[in-house]
């Protein structure tokens, strides 16, 4: 599970997409589960507790690019559900990590 904290026009068909649908579930626990079950103990549930509305936003950003590239979007989260901070500052892996992990992966990303 990974929710990237890099510009998604950088990212791949393949991590722009996965990133996508991982936020969506990343969503469900935190607003349909109440952060719990499941993947509620992964680091990166965690970091998102109480940050919804940082989570909205970057899947707002992940759609908006989504478009750019031609994607049709059918699945636009509840803005109610989005409370807490707008702002996600803590990280799994800092941002400079996270081109490195993207650069190790020989990909399409433009990094």
């Amino acid at each position: 599970m990974r929710v990237w904290d890099v510009p998604p026009s950088i990212l791949c068909r393949k991590h722009l997409l996965g990133e996508h649908r991982e936020l969506h579930g990343l969503w469900n626990i935190l607003t349909k589960h109440g952060g719990v079950g499941g993947y509620a103990n992964h680091p990166e549930t965690k970091r998102w507790v109480g940050k919804e509305k940082a989570l909205f936003l970057r899947h707002e950003q992940l759609v908006e690019e989504m478009g750019r590239r031609g994607y049709n979007h059918h699945s636009p989260l509840d803005e109610v559900l989005a409370i807490g901070s707008e702002k996600q500052d803590e990280y799994v892996d800092s941002v400079d990590a996270q081109y490195r992990l993207l650069r190790k992966k020989r990909c399409e990303c433009r990094v």
